[in-house]
């Protein structure tokens, strides 16, 4: 009877731990949601790579729309970044990836993939961030 016990609040426990590592891994597709009017330009994100608060870019990454609407164009502009989200306070090398809508004829929501491939002093490294973008003419 006690072996019973035992063995049945250890699966009630693992079933909890599935339960809990399963809603996290959801958790951390972070999807954006943005709007953009025929015309109008918007700061998608920034953009640096760096390793202790330094840049291990090599030049300018290349940006591949994996999946968006004809009406956005893209732009990488040059600048420097503050990465406080890696505890940083020195500027570094990077920039901003722009969207501009443009010729939109009448309001759409569309789901935007983009792809950052950096070339870094340590290789080859690719960053992919995903919105769901409003356009309105």
């Amino acid at each position: 009877m006690r072996i019973w016990a035992i063995s049945s609040r250890a699966l009630v426990l693992l079933g909890i731990a599935v339960f809990i590592g399963a809603a996290g891994a959801r958790a951390q597709q972070d999807v954006r949601r943005v709007s953009l009017k025929s015309g109008e330009s918007l700061v998608l994100r920034n953009y640096s790579f760096i390793a202790n608060c330094r840049s291990i870019m090599i030049g300018t990454p290349t940006l591949d729309v994996l999946e968006g609407p004809e009406e956005l164009s893209f732009a990488l502009t040059e600048g420097t970044v503050i990465r406080r989200n890696s505890g940083c306070s020195t500027p570094v090398p990077g920039g901003d990836v722009v969207a501009t809508a443009k010729d939109v004829k009448e309001p759409k929501e569309v789901k935007l993939t983009i792809r950052l491939n950096y070339n870094t002093k340590d290789g080859g490294r690719q960053n992919t961030s995903v919105f769901i973008v409003s356009l309105f003419p």
